[in-house]
């Protein structure tokens, strides 16, 4: 375990997750979060609340951002160059542009802190247990610094290289991901308009080379047999923004990635934003895609 004292700014499901499983596994470990910290919701995470970003950033040497979007994060990173970041590594572990902490580089060396980007693969339920993935980059010191407390989040962590690239590698994840979710449900629609009863699909495709821990973990929510929540059709939406944005820049086409945000952006509509994005492929089992 590393004697660097963790602070964690954003506290919802993943930055929670993370104060949570670190605080057990024995680090020290401060929060704050823009809409508040009570004293109770801290002592239920186990780690002590700072009242202010500057607060947070005293109390820390390393500094976890889990955040929502690049409009947060470079908030963030604005405020705690303001609150003297000497000597601190800040990694940020958002899913967000590659360019986003490239941006704040040169000026928090100026001041003598660090970076790394370290988006995480999987919900908060991976995060306490130790199994989720993170996607690191940055300079290799910084990323041995930051190993210590990776290992206790993540059994699958990969150095992508330079800042910016564990983003990089984030989104690439996440749009294998998201072309998952639109093949699994244009299959049961072609499935079912055939004639295949619901089950018989469902036996069919979660046996086959072609499923994975995502498909078999929400196969409750394709079934309608649960309503809970992994990673919301809001939130896919969100970092497809971000997949969009990163492609138009380098001019890359990404077809299956347009039909897919199709596919969530219906469900969306239909009032399904919060729900579990299988949900997707449960509308179309229903028929009501």
């Amino acid at each position: 375990m590393t004697g660097d004292r963790i602070g964690i700014v954003g506290l919802g499901r993943m930055g929670s997750a993370m104060a949570e499983r670190l605080a057990k596994r024995g680090f020290p470990v401060t929060g704050w979060t823009r809409s508040g910290l009570s004293p109770q919701r801290a002592a239920g995470l186990g780690i002590a609340a700072a009242g202010d970003l500057p607060s947070l950033s005293a109390a820390s040497d390393i500094v976890i951002l889990a955040l929502l979007d690049d409009a947060a994060v470079h908030a963030v990173l604005d405020g705690l160059a303001a609150a003297g970041p000497a000597g601190k590594l800040i990694v940020d572990t958002s899913t967000v542009s590659p360019e986003t902490l490239r941006v704040h580089e040169s000026a928090m060396a100026e001041k003598g802190a660090t970076l790394l980007d370290a988006p995480v693969s999987g919900g908060p339920e991976m995060l306490l247990a130790g199994t989720a993935g993170l996607y690191i980059g940055g300079a290799e010191e910084d990323f041995r610094r930051f190993l210590p407390v990776a290992g206790a989040l993540s059994n699958r962590i990969h150095h992508a290289g330079r800042l910016g690239n564990g983003a990089s590698a984030k989104l690439m994840n996440n749009m294998m991901l998201m072309g998952f979710w639109e093949i699994m449900k244009e299959a049961v629609q072609l499935g079912g308009k055939a004639g295949l009863l619901r089950d018989k699909m469902i036996e069919i495709l979660s046996g086959s080379p072609a499923a994975s821990p995502a498909m078999t973990s929400r196969l409750p929510v394709i079934l309608g047999e649960t309503d809970s929540v992994g990673f919301p059709v809001s939130g896919v939406l969100k970092d497809m923004g971000v997949v969009f944005d990163v492609a138009a820049r380098l001019g890359v086409a990404i077809p299956a990635i347009e039909a897919a945000h199709a596919s969530f952006r219906a469900a969306a509509a239909l009032g399904h934003g919060e729900s579990d994005l299988g949900t997707v492929v449960r509308l179309a089992l229903e028929g009501k895609d």
